[in-house]
């Protein structure tokens, strides 16, 4: 999770995530050559006090600045798309869990299971234990098996949520009346924390997320504690 001061994004906990830093690197990289050979041209141009006739007219300078912005367009839309690509697929889900928005917390069911479902509602100040996060500790977490693709459902009962997790690069929409789909999977075992990322009322703030990834066979043996409880 993040930690103050801290500049950088969250440790990635998903191959997408993972993903997403690597192209932010490589963007970041044409970004900061650009603004370097810009800051340079200018230096020059306020210090030098020699002109050159042959640039206020120059073809062959015309279709350099306008060929190499070009070239560095294609080189971040191409990744770009092809993370977007993947970020919408979704391969035979091990596990799909439905995330419904309320005013104001989060209520999840297990569809591949009869009858698991629960509320998450966050824990109150007053009642955190030493090693919680104030305004990000729920009553429930959201439990997912480690290293299996899980599809999650998004929507909302009332108005617009948005459930997003960082960790997991997850963030999806929660809009009523509408099931958005997105999915992903948690490549080490962890406690991921998310908020809702849409303003959807007095208590925004205090609703979020929170998502457990364990081994398969402590999931199974969460699910059926749930399924008995």
């Amino acid at each position: 999770m993040a930690h103050p001061s801290q500049l950088g994004f969250q440790d990635a906990a998903s191959p997408i995530m993972e993903e997403l830093l690597h192209f932010h690197d490589h963007t970041l990289m044409a970004v900061f050559l650009i603004s370097t050979l810009v800051l340079y041209i200018i230096t020059i141009m306020m210090t030098t006090k020699l002109t050159n006739t042959n640039s206020m007219d120059a073809q062959e300078i015309e279709m350099v600045w306008t060929i190499m912005p070009a070239i560095i367009l294609i080189m971040i839309a191409l990744p770009s798309l092809r993370i977007l690509y993947l970020m919408d697929e979704v391969n035979d889900p091990h596990l799909t869990i439905k995330a419904i928005g309320h005013q104001w917390y989060w209520s999840y069911e297990y569809t591949n299971y009869e009858d698991l479902s629960f509320d998450s509602y966050m824990v109150p100040t007053n009642d955190l234990t030493p090693g919680q996060f104030r305004l990000l500790e729920v009553d429930n977490r959201m439990v997912v098996p480690m290293e299996s693709p899980t599809r999650l459902l998004v929507t909302a009962e009332d108005v617009l949520h948005s459930w997003a997790v960082p960790s997991l690069g997850v963030k999806t929409d929660a809009i009523p009346g509408r099931l958005n789909q997105t999915s992903f999977i948690a490549t080490r075992p962890g406690v991921f924390y998310g908020q809702c990322s849409e303003i959807c009322g007095a208590n925004h703030s205090f609703m979020p997320i929170v998502v457990e990834a364990v081994p398969l066979n402590d999931f199974e043996n969460w699910s059926s504690s749930m399924l008995e409880a």
